[in-house]
C-alpha cells in the first residue's frame, strides 16, 4: 500500500511581512471608507492612499486630516500607524502571549526576520522588550507633551493630541491633527525636543536600543550599534548646521525667529528626514539647496528593523567607507576596529541600486501621468518610498493612477528592498563557477 504525501506550502518571512502590510492596508481603507470615518465623504482611492501612508507609516496626506476625518477616523489612523510601526505579526504574536498560546518555530523565524534579531533563541523575550519598550516611550513622552499641551488646549485637547503626536512620532509616521503640521510650534523648544527625541529613537532601530539598554559599556555595543549612533550624531549635526545656513536669510522660513529658535528649527527639520514626516518650515518655501539635501536625507532614512525606512544608514555608510577604502587602496574597509565582510558591501550595494531602480521606475510612470513641475513630483517620490511624509504640497493634485503609483512605493519602502528582492528572486547555491575575465569600468 502506497501512501501520496502531499507538500505543505509554506509562506516564507518576506513573504508573510509583505502580506501582512496587505491585509491592514485593505482594513484600514475598509474603515476609513465607513460613514463614520469622515465629515465628507471621501473616494476609494483617497481611502487607500490615507490607509497605505498610515501603515507605511508615510504620512503623506491628500486632506486636512483634523477638518475631513471624524474621532474615529483618525484612532483607526492612529491604530494603522501604530501596527504599522511596530509589525502587525509582531502584535498577533504578541496577543498569542497574552492569551498563554504556544509560539511556534514559524513566528520565531518570523519575529527574528522582521526585527533581523540574529538568532532564533531569546526571539520572544526580545519582542517582549521591544513591545515594553515601545509602550514605556510613548507613555514618558505623553506626560511630558502633556505638561505643555493641556495648559495650552485643556484637558480634553491637550491629552488627545498630545497621544496623537507621540504614536506618530515614535512611529516616525509625521501625520499631524493641527492643519500647519508643527509650523506654528518652531520657536517651543520643549515640543521640539519631546517629538524630535521620540521619532530618532523610533529611527535608530530596535536592535541599538536593546543593545545598548543590556550592555552598559560602549566597548561591548555591537558594531551595528557604534555605527548607528555615530552615523545619526554627525548626519544630524551636519544637516543641522547645512540647513541653518542655508535658510538663515530667508524670509519665508526662519528669518525672523531669534538666533536660537533658529537653531532649534533647522535640528527639527534635519532629523524629520530620516523619516519622521512632521515638517515645522513649509517645505515648499524652503531653498532649493536644503531641499536637496533633504532629498539626500530621506533616501538614507533610519536604522534597520526600526520604524523608519530608505536604504538606511548602515548601508549607506558602508557604501562611503568601501569607496573610500577603494581609493584609498585598502582591499577590506573597517570601522570602530572591525573589518566589514564582503558579503555586508555587496548587500548594501544591492539595496541602493533596487532602490534607485524603484524611484527611477516610479518617477518614469508619474512623469507621463502627471502634469506637476519635476521638483515636486521627485520630493514626493522619493518621500514616499523613504516613507517620510514631508510634502511640497501637491500630494493632492495627483491623479488617482498618480496617487496608486505612490501607494506601492510606499509600499516598496515600508517592506524594504531586500524583502522584494527576495519576493522576486529564488536565490540558490552555486556548485561551480566561470573563469574570471576583465571587465572594463569607470
Amino acid at each position: 500500500m502506497t501512501t501520496n504525501y502531499k507538500k505543505r506550502k509554506t509562506i516564507s518571512p518576506p513573504a508573510l511581512i509583505a502580506l501582512s502590510f496587505a491585509i491592514t492596508i485593505m482594513i484600514g481603507t475598509l474603515l476609513l471608507k465607513l460613514p463614520i470615518a469622515t465629515h465628507v465623504s471621501i473616494s476609494w482611492t483617497d481611502a487607500f492612499f490615507t490607509a497605505t501612508s498610515a501603515t507605511t507609516v508615510t504620512g503623506l496626506s491628500v486632506f486636512d486630516i483634523n477638518t475631513s476625518l471624524t474621532l474615529f477616523g483618525e484612532i483607526v489612523l492612529l491604530l494603522l500607524i501604530q501596527i504599522g510601526g511596530v509589525g502587525f505579526m509582531a502584535f498577533a504574536v504578541a496577543l498569542l502571549m497574552i492569551l498563554g498560546r504556544k509560539i511556534g518555530m514559524k513566528n520565531r523565524i518570523f519575529i527574528q526576520e522582521s526585527f533581523s534579531y540574529q538568532s532564533i533563541g531569546g526571539t520572544i523575550k526580545f519582542l517582549r522588550e521591544i513591545l515594553l519598550f515601545v509602550f514605556f516611550a510613548e507613555g514618558i513622552a505623553f506626560i511630558a507633551l502633556s505638561f505643555f499641551w493641556v495648559p495650552e488646549f485643556g484637558w480634553k485637547d491637550g491629552l488627545y493630541y498630545s497621544v496623537f503626536h507621540v504614536v506618530s512620532a515614535f512611529n516616525n509616521a509625521g501625520f499631524s491633527i493641527f492643519s500647519d503640521n508643527l509650523v506654528s510650534f518652531a520657536g517651543n523648544p520643549p515640543v521640539i525636543l519631546i517629538l524630535s527625541s521620540l521619532f530618532v529613537i523610533g529611527g535608530i532601530g530596535f536592535i541599538v536600543v536593546m543593545d545598548v539598554w543590556h550592555k552598559r559599556s560602549v566597548r561591548q555595543w555591537a558594531l551595528h550599534t557604534k555605527m548607528m549612533i555615530f552615523g545619526t550624531l554627525t548626519l544630524n549635526a551636519i544637516a543641522t548646521l547645512f540647513l541653518l545656513i542655508l535658510e538663515f536669510h530667508n524670509d519665508k522660513t526662519i528669518a525672523d525667529l531669534s538666533f536660537l529658535d533658529k537653531v532649534w528649527t533647522s535640528y527639527f527639520q534635519a532629523v524629520t528626514p530620516r523619516t519622521a514626516g512632521f515638517n515645522i518650515m513649509n517645505v515648499g518655501d524652503m531653498e532649493e539647496s536644503s531641499l536637496l539635501l533633504t532629498l539626500l536625507l530621506m533616501f538614507i532614512g533610519g536604522g534597520s528593523a526600526s520604524t523608519a525606512s530608505g536604504i538606511k544608514l548602515t548601508t549607506f555608510m558602508v557604501i562611503i567607507l568601501a569607496t573610500l577604502s577603494y581609493f584609498r587602496g585598502i582591499k577590506e574597509p573597517h570601522i570602530f576596529k572591525r573589518t566589514i565582510k564582503a558579503e555586508i558591501i555587496v548587500r548594501s550595494m544591492a539595496i541602493a541600486a533596487v532602490s534607485s531602480c524603484v524611484i527611477f521606475t516610479a518617477l518614469f510612470l508619474l512623469s507621463i501621468t502627471e502634469k506637476i513641475p519635476f521638483l515636486p513630483v521627485l520630493f514626493e517620490t522619493i518621500s514616499a518610498f523613504g516613507t517620510v511624509g514631508l510634502s511640497m504640497g501637491v500630494t493632492d493634485d495627483f491623479s488617482s493612477v498618480g496617487k496608486v503609483i505612490l501607494c506601492i512605493v510606499m509600499f516598496l519602502g515600508r517592506i524594504g528592498p531586500l524583502t522584494l528582492f527576495f519576493l522576486l528572486i529564488r536565490t540558490k547555491k552555486e556548485s561551480y563557477h566561470f573563469s574570471y575575465d576583465q571587465v572594463q569600468t569607470g
